[in-house]
């Protein structure tokens, strides 16, 4: 199932949050050997991990990570301005309406449809808190995956050649995408609302908490 659950919250899930920073460890640091830190814990994790992200979690049946995402907007510190400045010509990318998704995880017990499935859950932010845009830094590998789930992004800038190639992106959502990503996921538009409604409540309350 998918679970929506902000950094403060974590430690009611000591399961699902081991389980998620030891993925990142074993993705980022093992396999494609990304200058990231990874603590005596086994954990990789980074300064935005401490700013209260919002994480999206595909929680497998056994309590466990098997795929995530990271969320935060773009008001406040986000690496695509800190540390990818450069790929945008410097410009900053700063608006209530723009938050940045930042370290796309896949256990490597994930099924085919973890992908798709967070997909699916970055659309339910969008929908559910009014965003209209999610930024972030993608490479090349992950090209031939966002074609596949149905979430291309437009780019914005690139470096580097081939496979060493990275580039920021910026998704919007639609009802048209949506669709396709759920069909891709085999989660019905219904189960994944409910998911999010769950963790957040039906969308009057988020509007009272939000305005208050």
């Amino acid at each position: 199932m998918l679970r929506y659950i902000y950094a403060t919250d974590l430690h009611n899930f000591p399961k699902l949050r081991r389980t998620m920073f030891r993925d990142r460890a074993d993705q980022f640091k093992t396999r494609l050997g990304w200058d990231v830190n990874v603590d005596r814990n086994g954990y990789e994790m980074d300064d935005y991990d401490r700013l209260n992200p919002l994480y999206v979690i595909w929680e497998q049946p056994d309590g466990s990570h098997g795929g995530s995402m990271r969320f935060l907007p773009t008001t406040g510190r986000v690496m695509v301005n800190d540390v990818f400045g450069h790929l945008t010509g410097d410009t900053q990318v700063s608006s209530p309406l723009i938050w940045e998704c930042t370290r796309f995880c896949l256990s490597r017990t994930a099924g085919s449809h973890v992908a798709a499935a967070l997909m699916l859950a970055g659309g339910e932010i969008m929908t559910g808190f009014g965003i209209r845009h999610f930024v972030g830094v993608f490479d090349a590998r992950m090209v031939r995956i966002y074609r596949l789930i149905g979430s291309s992004p437009e780019v914005l800038g690139s470096t580097g050649e081939g496979l060493e190639k990275i580039s920021v992106g910026l998704w919007e959502f639609s009802d048209k995408a949506k669709a396709q990503i759920a069909r891709r996921s085999g989660i019905s538009e219904e189960l994944s609302r409910l998911w999010f409604d769950r963790a957040f409540g039906p969308a009057e309350h988020r509007q009272m908490a939000l305005s208050a």
